[in-house]
């Protein structure tokens, strides 16, 4: 059969089959990020073409030891290495899709040994020997007529790539955990130096409330008062010690050490708060720049192409298998005309009635399109929606704490003219008591928002993609398919 013909029998058997994939098809789309409006949320807020991450971010925090730990955890952090090991069987799976496009060739030989019972003897002695000799070579070839393979591979090979783009995303977030992690941390020691300073204050009063006991201007009941806040006090301090310890154990956790590791730490320095500016072509870039949005491309790539390569299933397929080798017994000549042997087997086929298994394989494949488009524009609009809500919350955040500052302030000046007026005999204890607790509650506000201060800035670090493709956006981002 010449290749003409060949050509019509294919062309006859595609046009007679009976399965076929019409009526199904994808729903999804993709959006476009230029849709998603950001100018009013960056109202106010500086824009520069050079405000993205770098890769080192942390770096801008200025704690050298901060810089350690993150190297050590991207080193040492199970995290990472599942993370790796699943890129790791992404682009097994795409050298197996490869391996599948490719012809196999097998070679054999061997030496049979057998000796004949009476029944299995012409003769029916029962005593013939017989050694056979085979040597033989297998071939076997799917022709990719339609590129079902070649689409089975690249979908794999966009799987493996995301994968690949996972491992930058694990980094990132890891990264950003220690960061935040470590700024829980420094919080610890200052909630715990607080409580420290209190449980001072607190002994200050019941000192000078005992030397008016005894001189007989508060009573015993307002002695009491004050011996059960200096209690309470004690108890708060050691409420800060095991919050400490946890904030500890926890980075350890993030480190893949132990909990000893924690304790090996120095205290952390007042980390300093990134400067609060966005990049001037948001959300355009944004694209190539997260890596979480370049993985969840790289996946709809591969739907797509599996898509491609369940649809080929529809038309005629042809394989080629040939095998030749030499069989002899012992004796005869091996190679010889009479011991050869060959086989060549050229086969067309045709899906004609499946029961339905190839449209249902083909819905899926469509189905699978259709989650992975939702879940990347569900990814991009979390994505421009974390920046502006972290942006949002950096403006509150530094007008909150000028004005707990001054509140802070205020607290402090009147507690220590009350400390002296009570000291001196001529102040009211209530009142005492009150602005000690007003001090404690402000106190501790304002280290709660200079903390949140930072924890925002790493978070906007981390939706800005973390200085991920800085270098190489190009590289990593994959092609756009045609809607």
């Amino acid at each position: 059969m010449n290749i003409r013909a060949l050509c019509l029998v294919l062309a006859a058997m595609s046009m007679a089959g009976c399965a076929n994939y019409s009526g199904l098809d994808t729903q999804g789309k993709r959006l476009d990020a230029n849709t998603l409006h950001t100018g009013q949320s960056l109202n106010g807020v500086t824009l520069s073409s050079a405000a993205w991450p770098s890769a080192d971010w942390w770096k801008s925090l200025g704690d050298p030891q901060l810089d350690g730990l993150i190297q050590e955890a991207l080193h040492n952090s199970p995290d990472m290495q599942v993370a790796s090991a699943r890129a790791h069987q992404a682009e097994a799976a795409a050298y197996a899709a490869n391996a599948e496009r490719m012809p196999t060739l097998d070679a054999s030989a061997g030496v049979s040994r057998s000796r004949l019972a009476r029944d299995q003897d012409p003769r029916g002695e029962g005593d013939a020997y017989s050694t056979v000799r085979n040597i033989g070579a297998s071939f076997n070839y799917n022709f990719d007529l339609w590129g079902g393979q070649r689409a089975a591979w690249e979908a794999a090979l966009g799987e493996a790539r995301a994968a690949q783009v996972d491992q930058q995303a694990a980094r990132l977030t890891l990264a950003a955990n220690v960061a935040k992690a470590y700024s829980d941390l420094g919080q610890a020691h200052i909630v715990r130096d607080l409580a420290n300073d209190d449980l001072k204050r607190t002994r200050q009063m019941l000192d000078l409330s005992k030397r008016r006991l005894d001189s007989g201007i508060d009573s015993q009941y307002q002695y009491q008062q004050t011996e059960s806040l200096e209690a309470s006090s004690q108890s708060q301090l050691i409420d800060a010690e095991k919050q400490l310890q946890s904030a500890k154990i926890a980075l350890a956790v993030l480190l893949g050490k132990g909990p000893d590791r924690g304790n090996e730490l120095a205290r952390p320095t007042v980390l300093k708060p990134g400067a609060v500016a966005v990049p001037s072509v948001l959300p355009a870039e944004l694209l190539g720049r997260r890596p979480d949005l370049i993985a969840a491309r790289w996946r709809v790539e591969a739907a797509a192409r599996n898509i491609d390569a369940s649809k080929t299933r529809f038309y005629p397929n042809l394989n080629l298998s040939a095998s030749a080798g030499a069989e002899s017994l012992l004796g005869d000549a091996m190679f010889g005309p009479a011991s050869r042997f060959f086989n060549i087997a050229p086969t067309i086929s045709l899906p004609i009635f499946d029961g339905g298994r190839l449209r249902a394989d083909l819905d899926a494949r469509d189905a699978d399109y259709d989650l992975a488009v939702a879940q990347y524009n569900k990814t991009l609009v979390q994505a421009l929606g974390d920046i502006g809500t972290t942006l949002s919350q950096l403006r509150d955040t530094g007008r909150q704490i000028q004005a707990q500052q001054h509140a802070a302030d205020i607290a402090q000046q009147s507690y220590d003219t009350g400390v002296q007026r009570y000291s001196s005999g001529i102040g009211n204890y209530l009142d005492v008591l009150s602005i000690e607790q007003q001090l404690l509650q402000a106190q501790r506000q304002l280290a709660s928002l200079n903390a949140a201060q930072i924890d925002l800035s790493i978070q906007l670090m981390q939706a800005l993609g973390g200085g991920y493709g800085a270098n190489n956006v190009a590289a990593t981002t994959p092609a756009t398919r045609s809607e």
